[in-house]
Parts: structure tokens; sequence; C-alpha cells
């Protein structure tokens, strides 16, 4: 029974992945194709193609962290950790940015246009991260890190009996 529930609860982590990623790539692909309208991004110039990825891609970034945090990947434990979560998610976007831009830009250069190109990486990608925000972004547990525990402390005064001033811990 235990097994099916297991199943059952990866099931809809996935279904809910999917629907996170279906805003994050919607959010940024519909902004992409209002800047391609103003700005004609696919007449081969890295540059327009460059900073509207980059525009359309933090818009995406938001809409992506905020569900996949507090939706998909929700536990208690990691309000603890929300320095550690943010840090490990911009890390991989950043490394995802770079590999989208790679990936739209080799596309185009073989005649793939970027609207297109969009669609490519976003598979290759919703099987990336989905592994990497399970596994390591948002993880359902943290490894203990070993660093010190601080808590109160108490200072002993010298007394003139021989002790020393020193801070013992309560």
């Amino acid at each position: 029974m235990a097994n099916k529930q297991k199943q059952r609860k990866e099931l809809v982590c996935i279904a809910e992945y999917m629907v996170s990623c279906g805003a994050y790539f919607w959010s940024g692909y519909g902004l992409y194709l209002i800047f391609d309208y103003f700005y004609a991004l696919d007449k081969n110039h890295p540059r327009n193609l460059f900073i509207a990825n980059l525009i359309c891609n933090i818009v995406g970034w938001v809409v992506n962290y905020v569900l996949q945090r507090y939706w998909v990947f929700t536990n208690k434990s990691l309000k603890k950790h929300q320095t550690e979560v943010t840090s490990r998610y911009l890390i991989i976007t950043v490394a995802d940015w770079f590999i989208d831009f790679i990936i739209l830009r080799g596309l185009q250069m073989i005649g793939i246009d970027p609207k297109i190109g969009k669609f490519i990486s976003s598979g290759f990608f919703t099987v990336w991260n989905y592994l990497w925000y399970k596994y390591w972004v948002f993880p359902e547990k943290f490894k203990n890190s070993k660093k010190v525990k601080v808590g109160p402390v108490r200072v002993i005064a010298h007394r003139p009996h021989g002790h020393s001033a020193y801070r013992k811990a309560i």
C-alpha cells in the first residue's frame, strides 16, 4: 500500500511539474513572440536573440521558481534552507540559460527558426530540470551539514581564588 501511495505522489508531482513547466514556457514564449513581432529577432542578429532570450527567461524564471518551490516540490524542511534553495535554483537557472542560448543559436545557424527551436530546447529542459529540481534544488531532505551549533554562553569572570574567566556553554 505504501508503494502505491509513493507512486501516486510521484505521478502527482510530475503532473504538477508539467503544468508549471507549461506556465514557464508559455509566459516566456508569449513574450518572445511579442519581441519578435516588434524587433524581428529572426534576422540572424545574435544580439537581439540574446537580449530577447534573457528577458523572456527572466519572466519565466520568476513564474517557474514560485510554482516549483511553493507548489510542486513544497515541503516544510525547505523553509529552513531558503537561501540554499534559492542559490541552487539560481545556479541551475544560469546554466540553463547559457545552454538554452547555445541550443537556440546553433539551431538558428542551421536554419531552424528560434520560434521552433524554443520547442526543441524545452523538450530537453523538461527532463533535465526535473531531475535537478527534485534531487538537488528542492530535495525532500537536506544532508546534515557539519555546522557547529552556537548556543547561549555565559561568561564566568575571574575570581580572586584562582579561576580564570572563560566561556562555558549552558
